[in-house]
């Protein structure tokens, strides 16, 4: 790899990484807005764990393209597992924070997430609407 080539991926990678960091301090926060009304701020925040690791797993994807190799489904399964080992890694952050509790269910919103934002981006690459993720 020239530097070039290492230049292009850490470039590729920063928006991932500045995701993260949007992630990390809104966990380090046990005072966030939220809806006055319990059922509503509960659908809110799950939602919102659906959406954060959407984008994070779409980012992810991005990051990892390979200009020098054809598109394959690898790079869906890493951008998965890196959503998912971030998911775990915010979870046990929050065990840290006054006022926050780590909850696995959370994990399994940020998953269905995940997995909802690759596949949808699968499905584009599939039917010729969104360039391939190389």
């Amino acid at each position: 790899m020239n530097g070039a080539s290492a230049g292009r991926r850490a470039v590729r990678w920063l928006p991932a990484v500045l995701w993260m960091v949007v992630i990390f301090y809104l966990s380090a926060h046990p005072d966030l807005p939220h809806h006055p009304e319990a059922m509503m701020a509960v659908i809110i925040k799950k939602m919102g764990h659906v959406v954060e690791y959407g984008i994070l797993s779409g980012l992810s994807l991005w990051a990892l393209r390979d200009d020098s190799r054809p598109t394959s489904s690898y790079r869906f399964w890493w951008a998965l597992a890196i959503a998912g080992l971030y998911a775990v890694s915010d979870e046990t952050h929050q065990y840290f924070v006054r006022g926050r509790n780590p909850q696995a269910m959370d994990v399994g919103f940020d998953l269905l997430g995940a997995c909802l934002a690759l596949a949808f981006i699968a499905r584009l690459v599939r039917a010729g609407k969104a360039p391939p993720a190389h």
